[in-house]
């Protein structure tokens, strides 16, 4: 079964930067999409960013030109640059996978990881 494991959320001044990683690991065949998403309390998630296997990108309005989404397929692995960041970007950031393993084609979700934005 494959796992999605995130990393690089943490606290961080107005106007600073963060890298999200997230990696795919277990039996996997073919990685399609990829995507960020996250969610505030009381909200609905949102999607952030996401990225298709050929490079294709799509950002939410509010984040273009401050984040950037990357993928590297050798390491079945998705980026989110963030830059600028703003107090309303503080969320818990979640990724998205759709993928095919040994239990079929699925999507899959990580375990999300806070990011604070806050003077």
């Amino acid at each position: 079964q494959a796992q999605l494991v995130e990393s690089g959320g943490g606290f961080v001044q107005p106007g600073g930067s963060l890298r999200l990683s997230c990696a795919a690991s277990g039996t996997i065949f073919n990685i399609y999409d990829m995507g960020w998403y996250r969610q505030t309390p009381g909200k609905q998630r949102e999607l952030v960013a996401s990225i298709t296997r050929g490079g294709s990108t799509n950002y939410a309005d509010s984040m273009k030109g401050r984040f950037t989404i990357s993928r590297d397929n050798a390491k079945n692995t998705v980026y989110l640059q963030m830059n600028s960041l703003e107090p309303e970007d503080t969320a818990v950031y979640y990724c998205n996978v759709d993928l095919s393993g040994i239990n079929g084609y699925g999507r899959y979700w990580g375990q999300g990881t806070q990011v604070t934005v806050s003077s």
